[in-house]
């Protein structure tokens, strides 16, 4: 797997970054042109005592999904009592772990009209065996399945949403402000949070609610990363279990997620789970098009190479 160079990432906070936000296109103006916006990322992830190089990327687009089977409807038209439209965020990483690497893949459906999340799927594959988990939204629960190799760890059930409860990968929607901003500068919320899979399954823990304090500082910041220097509004993440997050949030529209960070207590490090992601690119396009051979040269807007060469 080729990696983007090292760049060195600097944020600066000392001088406050004074701009204007313009104001944002309606969302369907920008969201409903038959595209998808690809956004690469130069990954670093804790894992067994150390940082290991890899390489994420997100996906965003919108498409029709059956509200009764949580599935992608092919004919909305046929159903549509039952479609709704969600914005479907697909986060891909892969790292390396010695002589053997790993693939993670989530997806996140959100309904574009308030962001609700209807359901989320993880994958998880390396040398070892596979893990896959979906958490569907059923009324004010989340019906848990997760399907694993390892002994012990398969299993079904019901999980209480709280009320106001967020789970960790819907902050790289809810964060972006698609539709408004979700936090005033300066302002902060306490909320249930819901540790993401992929935190989970690197840690070696099952899902339960804790408490969250999300702050949006009062200033934006400009963060320099391998895709440029990019002026960010600043949230910061603090959940009971431990860590600390960091989202740098593009202040231009359409707001891209340019930077997000997490570190855990001393303690908890020898497992690991906790990561950091720095923007090396984006492109709006239709990419399940983008399937014939040369293709592949599109990467470079991304900031990345082919994972085969």
């Amino acid at each position: 797997m080729r990696l983007v160079p090292t760049i060195l990432v600097a944020v600066m906070l000392t001088a406050p970054v004074t701009t204007v936000r313009a104001a944002d296109p309606e969302f369907g103006a920008h969201w409903h042109d038959g595209r998808a916006e690809l956004s690469g990322y130069r990954l670093s992830v804790q894992r067994y005592g150390h940082r290991r190089a890899g390489r994420g990327v997100t996906i965003y687009v919108t498409e029709p999904f059956s509200r009764s089977r949580h599935v992608k409807l092919d004919d909305p038209a046929r159903t549509p009592a039952d479609a709704v439209e969600v914005l479907k965020l697909i986060l891909v990483r892969d790292f390396q772990t010695g002589i053997y690497d790993y693939h993670t893949a989530l997806s996140l459906f959100s309904t574009s009209s308030d962001f609700a999340p209807l359901k989320l799927s993880f994958t998880s594959s390396e040398w070892c065996g596979q893990v896959h988990e979906q958490l569907d939204v059923t009324g004010g629960s989340l019906a848990q399945r997760i399907d694993s190799y390892f002994e012990g760890e398969s299993a079904q059930r019901t999980i209480p949403i709280p009320a106001g409860g967020i789970q960790e990968d819907q902050l790289f929607v809810l964060l972006r402000g698609l539709r408004g901003p979700w936090l005033d500068p300066g302002a902060q919320r306490e909320v249930p949070f819901l540790a993401s899979p992929f935190y989970r399954r690197l840690a070696h823990r099952q899902a339960s609610w804790t408490r969250a304090t999300i702050r949006r500082l009062a200033t934006p910041a400009t963060v320099r990363v391998p895709a440029g220097s990019i002026v960010c509004d600043v949230y910061e993440v603090r959940p009971g279990d431990g860590r600390s997050g960091r989202f740098d949030i593009e202040r231009a529209y359409p707001h891209r997620v340019v930077r997000w960070a997490w570190t855990a207590e001393t303690g908890a490090r020898s497992l690991g789970g906790t990561d950091v992601g720095e923007l090396t690119g984006t492109k709006r396009l239709a990419y399940w098009k983008s399937n014939a051979p040369g293709d592949e040269v599109l990467l470079r807007d991304l900031g990345l190479e082919p994972a085969v060469p």
